[in-house]
């Protein structure tokens, strides 16, 4: 099969670290575990787990920025291999997205750094002077991925069969059904393992590319 589109997760995929939130929170030595077990038990939605994060991000530092978070997301490690995974890609045609829950500042830094065709992630809404709000912007429901990867496919003209995805959680399974090819990426949980098509456990990103050229 000749696939032309390949849709990766960001977080635990893309970086070394499991979250791109999780980065902030580590930077500003704050813990959302609380309100992570909260909405991994449906007791809120994501808005709300979100608006959660961000406070705590604001209670550290009353003066927060977008640009405070950006310089943030400078220092948070990168998988190896991007480079060379997303340059055989397209040198094959395909286009390369990002599909991910994390927050588009990161995406935008790495889809620039390494020849991304396009990504989408959620946002932090921002008032004068580029302060945080404290509210997100959804721009991907965890919940079912698959919407996002669907409308890549109708941006690029493509459709299931030729598509990969690649992901590294349970909400990536959405990705995993609207997709030709599903690739769990150094899985952190079962339910991605057993919904994928093949299974990558590596430091380095690139080894999908034997999958998908295989």
């Amino acid at each position: 099969m000749d696939y032309e589109l390949v849709c990766f997760d960001m977080d635990g995929t893309l970086t070394t670290q499991r979250s791109s939130w999780g980065w902030v929170h580590d930077v500003y030595e704050v813990d959302n575990g609380e309100s992570y077990y909260a909405f991994c038990s449906g007791e809120i939605d994501e808005p709300e787990f979100m608006r959660r994060d961000i406070a705590l991000w604001k209670n550290a530092d009353p003066d927060v920025t977008i640009d405070k978070i950006s310089r943030i997301f400078r220092t948070m490690p990168l998988t190896e291999g991007i480079q060379e995974t997303v340059a055989a890609l397209k040198s094959e045609g395909m286009r390369c997205v990002i599909v991910s829950g994390g927050i588009d500042i990161a995406a935008k830094m790495i889809a620039d750094e390494f020849g991304f065709d396009a990504y989408i992630a959620d946002s932090l809404e921002t008032s004068e002077g580029g302060r945080l709000t404290g509210e997100g912007i959804m721009n991907v429901d965890l919940r079912d991925k698959g919407i996002n990867v669907r409308e890549f496919q109708k941006k690029y003209g493509t459709d299931k069969d030729r598509t990969v995805s690649i992901g590294n959680s349970f909400t990536d399974i959405g990705m995993f059904r609207n997709s030709g090819l599903s690739i769990a990426f150094n899985p952190i949980d079962e339910m991605t393992v057993e919904a994928a098509d093949a299974v990558v456990r590596s430091d380095n990103i690139s080894e999908v590319l034997d999958i998908i050229f295989g």
